[in-house]
């Protein structure tokens, strides 16, 4: 029988047979701010209901629970990594067929993500549930927080069957271009945990149970205004397993590297939770509120290195580099200008937000040394994002693997067992803000270094560049895994 996949190659196509990508004309820099504008507003809007919910776990006067809460959450992470990879995978495949004006592509695939998105999301439930009170008990649960965290997770885990798909069509609406539908997905989510956190945990008095509850709820109304996005744009169509089966080498062949990606932050977090587990629980629940913190703070470098893929994804599609490259120039002048002014509030702010907290002592004088150094942590925790989004949508996506992987290995492990021994917690924090800033450099250079590679592809197979016409390597591109990582950093 012949091969059923799709060719996800874009095909070369008239003018009048689909609209062109939005983003292959017009201002970089306004496509950059107005993608990353919407993007920050509801993805900031869930990290700031994530904090809140921390907030008023911590004012029920125990940091055990703050700290139990900070333990499930490295776990929850795992299951949003993998959401992440297949939202990257369905984007950066969808852009693609949009920059190249093949609707029908588009939509078989936008339909075949949302299958295995939901398969993938269901094995998960199952596996994490299994495993959740060993894997709590490995990063550092004790007697006191190892039962409130499980139940936490207990509770919450089962909704990623709902945050799974909701998520992949919030990726699909950015790829489209729909900005502020995307939004609108976060968004909502994020008002109804707003509301709901308090009423549950103080007024029906279920405490640390109610702002699960409250979890479950938002991720439900996240997957209703999803999927109305996409009705809106008939970005689905019939579903049919036997097109994800065919479908599903060319999804995760992206997916797989990018939920390595996403889960090398997880393996970071639990490090550094264990590593300061030995310093006692006033620097767990320190630490538990800088990881909070961090997202709210700089929400906006990852709603740019989200939102700055479907551009890249189009222009790629539209064989524009010199925009992709325009793309990374705006791209990372815009994360110097964004972690200076969030560097400035958290040092000008670090003793209201310390009292805000209720942290006391040590945790007080680690959440301080944080607020001083994490600028210019951040700043290179920026690029790396940045440089993430170009690999996973310019079909490099095993070099963004080895660059997360080995930040959280190398460039976390060992400096932050160094700092530890010389500095205490502060040290972990130190150590591994050194290791942030070695591969958040070397990926900015790699990202401009692939976008030069892919130009001389084109152009050694004598491939036109313009709007009307596509990448017809593309396919060669993703499908060259480890050994086109390997070229492409040399």
């Amino acid at each position: 029988m012949p091969d059923a996949s799709p060719d996800v190659s874009p095909k070369p196509a008239p003018p009048e047979a689909a609209p062109q990508g939005r983003f292959v004309e017009g201002s970089i820099m306004r496509h950059v701010l107005v993608m990353s504008g919407t993007g920050s507003i509801g993805l900031m809007a869930i990290f700031v209901v994530d904090l809140l919910s921390l907030l008023y776990v911590s004012k029920l006067g125990d940091p055990a629970l703050t700290a139990a809460v900070g333990f499930a959450s490295i776990v929850q992470f795992i299951a949003i990594a993998v959401n992440i990879g297949l939202m990257i995978a369905a984007g950066a495949l969808v852009s693609r067929a949009l920059g190249a004006r093949d609707e029908a592509l588009a939509r078989r695939l936008a339909t075949s993500a949302t299958l295995l998105g939901l398969l993938a999301a269901a094995v998960l439930v199952v596996l994490l549930l299994v495993v959740a009170g060993p894997l709590l008990a490995l990063i550092g649960a004790d007697a006191r927080t190892l039962p409130v965290a499980e139940r936490f997770l207990w509770i919450t885990l089962p909704s990623n069957l709902l945050m799974g798909p909701g998520m992949l069509f919030s990726g699909l609406l950015r790829a489209r271009g729909a900005a502020k539908e995307a939004m609108y997905v976060t968004l909502g989510g994020a008002i109804v945990t707003a509301g709901l956190d308090p009423l549950l945990i103080f007024g029906a008095g279920l405490g640390v149970d109610g702002a699960a509850i409250a979890v479950c709820v938002a991720r439900g109304v996240f997957l209703l205004i999803g999927w109305l996005g996409v009705r809106r744009y008939r970005m689905l169509g019939p579903p049919s397993l036997a097109e994800a089966a065919s479908d599903a080498p060319v999804v995760f062949r992206i997916a797989l590297p990018a939920v390595l990606t996403n889960l090398a932050p997880s393996v970071a977090s639990a490090f550094i939770a264990h590593a300061l587990a030995g310093f006692g629980p006033e620097a767990i629940a320190a630490n538990a509120v800088i990881d909070r913190l961090s997202p709210v703070a700089f929400g906006g470098l990852f709603a740019m290195s989200g939102s700055i893929g479907p551009i890249l994804g189009q222009n790629w599609g539209a064989l524009r580099f010199d925009r992709m490259r325009g793309v990374l120039r705006d791209g990372a002048l815009l994360t110097a200008l964004y972690v200076l002014t969030v560097w400035l509030g958290l040092a000008v702010a670090r003793g209201p937000l310390t009292d805000l907290f209720e942290l006391k002592g040590p945790a007080a004088e680690l959440f301080g040394f944080f607020c001083l150094v994490s600028g210019g942590v951040w700043f290179f925790n920026g690029l790396l994002f940045l440089s993430n989004a170009s690999f996973n949508n310019l079909g490099f996506p095993f070099l963004s693997t080895a660059l997360n992987w080995g930040r959280a290995t190398l460039g976390t492990v060992p400096p932050a067992l160094l700092g530890a021994w010389l500095y205490g917690p502060r040290g972990v924090i130190l150590g591994v803000g050194i290791g942030s800033v070695a591969f958040g450099a070397l990926a900015a250079v790699l990202a401009f270094r692939t976008v030069t590679r892919l130009e001389a592809r084109a152009r050694a197979l004598a491939l036109p560049a313009g709007p009307r016409h596509a990448a017809a390597d593309a396919e060669a591109s993703l499908a060259a895994g480890p050994s086109e990582t390997g070229a492409a950093t040399h």
